[in-house]
């Protein structure tokens, strides 16, 4: 597979694509909009040009498939419809699913659709059931198919047998997936064994015995079709964007925090998800202290939580806050506890008295909600970057706001994370809006500066990075927008996550890991000192003669 740019469609779609399918022979391609009249189009894509359009329906259409023997009849499923399509020439024509002939039976909002022999076809219902059609009249309904919505069907070319994904609890006698014969009339139940129970399924594939099985939480499972073993593939968050991002201090480790409510541990050598907590509320920051010994979560809702890091239980919890939280940082000795929000307060926390977690000091005369918090090397003062794009330094307890810019600037600070600031003023484009990057991260050798911006962009730099429109590199590894971005403890990874990755929904998200790599001697060099700098990374001339080919870096191996 060439991974090249096939055919690029001119789509007369105006708010966007909601679906795709090939035909049989694979030379014609279906598109459904989203806009109102959800129009269908046909394609002949490999030329380029466009075969016919149609307005599909008033309400949304989830999918629409070709017959697997056929490049002219298709069928589209949606609210409360089922329409039998029939390409003729260079029109479109249809005739609506007839429910009648069946008694006590009325159109169901359908999710899936498979295909029999004899012009059979099957739709999944919303409520659970199949139901059975003969050209465009409904032939009878397989009741409860699923206890829950039927989300996916599909049909096997080989041997007719027709696989459904839905959602169902797992029991004895059912689950999420089954297997039924050319006719549904028969079925096999599968249970998915994770180490967590699995009881919503969005897709389904089978092939040389197998069964390819995407779930809600964004797992891909593979199922034995004869000794029913579920071999876990891939790990992904579920629904909503990934926020929360951090390195363990000394482990190849990471941690990301999500929408979909659940804190998730990863191995970054072996690409596996090692731990998973549900915290309740959807997650929106994450930070390991400097041990690597306790986790704090902030929430959406406000509340934040402490956990043991090795187990992930909790430790304590505490909510001063109503609205999302938008950072939360340890001091690097584990005295403090910086906790930022939407609400435009930094608030301060005692932990040497245990899990009551004393109140100290809240920073306030902020002009904006925070964007990210740094402390200083000695604990003393903490960096905030806010929504206002204005960078701010409090004294620490006491949560005075320090003014005065020569005493900031002898500040040595222990991490920095801000996208504001003198030293990181080269990582904005020309032209940028504010809201353009997003997120930064200096290396721990101090040599290297990534960001990630608004156009699912990854920028590596020299640090610092003081002037304007700085030369870089850029990888593209996410769909708009990268929403946290964390070097390895060892500067061996570069971890990002996204917020809109890989959906037509805008719901989901991905976590991609970089490997860093040698560079050729064209990267741009920017003159360092060779003592302490007032950015806070110490780095002798000796040391950065070392590292001068090592850390610099010219691409990233993208294998998540």
């Amino acid at each position: 597979m060439s991974k090249q740019t096939l055919s690029i469609l001119r789509s007369p779609h105006s708010k966007g694509v909601g679906y795709v399918n090939f035909s049989a022979t694979g030379k014609l391609l279906l598109s459904v909009g989203v806009e109102p009249e959800h129009t269908i189009t046909v394609w002949r894509w490999q030329e380029g040009s466009r075969v016919c359009s149609k307005a599909g329906h008033p309400d949304r259409i989830f999918v629409v498939e070709f017959r697997p023997d056929s490049d002219s009849q298709f069928v589209s499923v949606g609210i409360k419809h089922v329409k039998f399509w029939t390409l003729a020439g260079g029109a479109l024509m249809y005739k609506k699913g007839v429910v009648g002939t069946v008694e006590d039976s009325r159109m169901q909002t359908m999710l899936s659709v498979a295909f029999g022999a004899n012009n059979l076809t099957f739709t999944g219902a919303i409520n659970g059931d199949v139901y059975v059609w003969r050209d465009h009249f409904l032939l009878r309904v397989v009741a409860k198919a699923h206890t829950g919505p039927v989300f996916t069907m599909y049909t096997t070319l080989r041997d007719g047998l027709i696989v459904t994904g839905g959602k169902e609890r797992p029991t004895k006698e059912g689950g999420a997936v089954k297997l039924w014969d050319q006719e549904m009339k028969r079925c096999r139940a599968f249970q998915l064994e994770t180490g967590q129970q699995v009881e919503c399924v969005r897709s389904v594939c089978r092939g040389k015995g197998k069964i390819l099985v995407g779930t809600k939480d964004g797992e891909i499972i593979e199922v034995g079709e004869k000794n029913a073993a579920s071999n876990l593939l891939l790990d992904s968050h579920g629904q909503g964007g990934i926020w929360g991002l951090a390195a363990h201090p000394v482990k190849e480790l990471c941690i990301t925090a999500s929408d979909d409510a659940t804190i998730r541990l990863w191995d970054l050598s072996d690409k596996k998800l090692l731990n998973k907590v549900c915290v309740g509320h959807a997650a929106r920051c994450v930070s390991y202290s400097s041990d690597g010994e306790m986790l704090g979560v902030g929430m959406k809702n406000g509340e934040f939580l402490l956990l043991l890091s090795n187990s992930l239980k909790m430790w304590t919890k505490k909510r001063d806050r109503s609205a999302s939280l938008q950072d939360i940082r340890f001091s690097p000795d584990h005295r403090l506890l910086a906790v930022g929000s939407v609400e435009n307060t930094v608030d301060v926390y005692d932990m040497s008295g245990g899990p009551s977690l004393t109140r100290l000091v809240y920073c306030s005369d902020i002009p904006a909600f925070i964007l990210q918090l740094d402390f200083s090397a000695d604990s003393g003062y903490i960096q905030v970057s806010t929504g206002a794009y204005k960078r701010l330094v409090f004294e620490v307890p006491s949560g005075k706001l320090l003014s005065d810019q020569t005493s900031i600037d002898r500040i040595t600070w222990a991490t920095w994370t801000s996208i504001l600031g003198d030293e990181v003023l080269g990582i904005w484009p020309r032209n940028a809006d504010k809201a353009d990057v997003i997120c930064a991260c200096v290396s721990h050798a101090g040599l290297n500066m990534v960001s990630g911006d608004d156009f699912g962009l990854v920028k590596l730099f020299d640090f610092p990075c003081s002037e304007k429109f700085a030369k870089h590199k850029r990888y593209l590894g996410h769909s708009p927008h990268v929403t946290n971005i964390r070097f390895s403890h060892d500067d061996k990874y570069v971890i990002s996550t996204g917020g809109d990755d890989c959906s037509d929904s805008g719901e989901e998200n991905s976590l991609l890991t970089g490997r860093n790599l040698q560079q050729n001697q064209n990267q741009a060099q920017c003159e360092r000192p060779s003592a302490t700098t007032h950015w806070g990374f110490e780095r002798t001339e000796q040391r950065h003669k070392k590292n001068k080919e090592a850390l610099i870096q010219e691409s990233f191996l993208w294998e998540g």
